[in-house]
């Protein structure tokens, strides 16, 4: 029996997920939408290098095949060569491995020590990487930096979601040709029809305009910047914060002291975006950093206007119309938000040109074909999503 042969034989294929959190956010929908659509042709494992952060589990098809193993080698703890060897043990029970931002590093670090020395039973390495968390908006850790550039040559490829990231993972972490842009991309047309789910706590008055956002609440994305910024606005404008996270208490704290607690609405977590992110009238983002935001793409397709700092590749995301509305600093930040918040003709021009540019380049399918050729490669032409081969030798 041939190599192909014998993995074939083992079909549906084990994929391993190695995950800095499961915390549902951006990353997290994207890799469980991604499993979704691979349905009984694989089995999952995913492990954490925050044990208790599985909140994206409940996104998860219950038909999918998925474990979360207590027993299996910590993902995170301090770098030696022994865990890092029980690791890769680990990992050959496995057809393809996937790591996800900086949080999965040991991963990879294992897969470059221990992998050349059984280059037959040691799985691919993919990897991810999708931004960064405070501690890195401003300046990069340079010794993570190096890090990354040590590790990475084990990764078969490196898969980044903006222009901005592809230039760094190419240049500083070495990554060169094996630096893959993906583009994140949604279901456009569910998105087209009018929302058909309540949010939790929020109900719309006459006259008032809502702006939203959906963000982990966490402070990278820094809410309170944007409290702060709806409170200027008039007593008609209402703010609603669709996510979980650490800072929820701060993010209250902010719009007490802003005068703005009766104006703001907090519902938690809330799947299927598609069914409810019509409620907001325009779409407001207050990261200091960002790459390719999937929730700009979701407002896009949803037909709003999005108003965010300049971080990553959100100018270049949304149409020609609303690049005015991404700004520079602060001043110019809550001028974007008065302005569109008193001119709804001008929310609807912009929100139609968003939503044909979602379509044309953020579809669904050109994003889940681009991974399916990239996983195909490490999977000797054997596609998870379909279940036959795609050409690739």
């Amino acid at each position: 029996m041939s190599a192909r042969d014998e993995a074939e034989s083992r079909w549906p294929i084990r994929i391993l997920h190695l995950h800095s959190s499961f915390s549902l956010g951006g990353k997290e929908a994207r890799a469980v939408r991604l499993m979704n659509l691979m349905g009984d042709r694989a089995h999952h494992v995913i492990l954490s290098a925050v044990p208790g952060a599985l909140g994206a589990r409940a996104a998860i098809d219950p038909a999918i095949v998925v474990d979360f193993p207590a027993d299996a080698p910590a993902l995170h703890g301090t770098p030696s060569r022994a865990r890092y060897r029980e690791l890769a043990r680990y990992f050959c029970d496995f057809d393809l491995i996937l790591s996800y931002n900086w949080g999965a590093m040991d991963g990879v670090m294992a897969r470059r020590l221990f992998g050349a020395r059984r280059p037959d039973a040691m799985p691919d390495l993919i990897h991810h990487e999708d931004g960064f968390n405070e501690d890195e908006s401003v300046r990069r850790n340079w010794k993570r930096s190096l890090f990354r550039r040590a590790a990475l040559p084990a990764a078969a490829a490196v898969v980044v979601p903006s222009t901005v990231l592809q230039r760094i993972a190419a240049r500083e972490w070495g990554a060169g040709k094996r630096t893959r842009l993906i583009r994140n991309g949604i279901d456009v047309a569910a998105y087209a029809a009018p929302p058909s789910a309540a949010i939790p706590g929020f109900r719309r008055r006459e006259g008032e305009v809502v702006i939203g956002t959906v963000a982990g609440l966490r402070k990278v994305k820094d809410l309170p910047r944007l409290v702060r910024a709806v409170a200027t606005l008039p007593a008609n404008v209402r703010l609603v914060i669709v996510g979980e996270g650490p800072e929820r208490e701060t993010i209250r704290a902010e719009a007490a002291a802003c005068g703005l607690a009766d104006r703001l609405v907090l519902p938690g977590f809330m799947a299927e975006p598609a069914r409810w992110i019509g409620h907001f009238d325009m779409l407001a983002l207050s990261s200091r950093s960002e790459q390719a935001p999937i929730a700009v793409i979701e407002a896009m397709a949803a037909g709003l206007p999005v108003v965010s700092p300049t971080v990553g590749d959100v100018a270049a995301m949304v149409s020609a119309a609303n690049r005015p509305y991404i700004a520079h600093d602060e001043p110019g930040f809550r001028t974007a938000l008065a302005h569109l918040a008193q001119d709804p003709a001008l929310r609807r021009t912009i929100g139609d040109e968003n939503r044909r540019v979602a379509a044309d380049r953020f579809a669904e399918s050109t994003m889940v074909a681009a991974y399916e050729n990239l996983y195909s490669l490490s999977l000797e032409g054997y596609s998870p999503f379909s279940g036959h081969r795609t050409g690739i030798d």
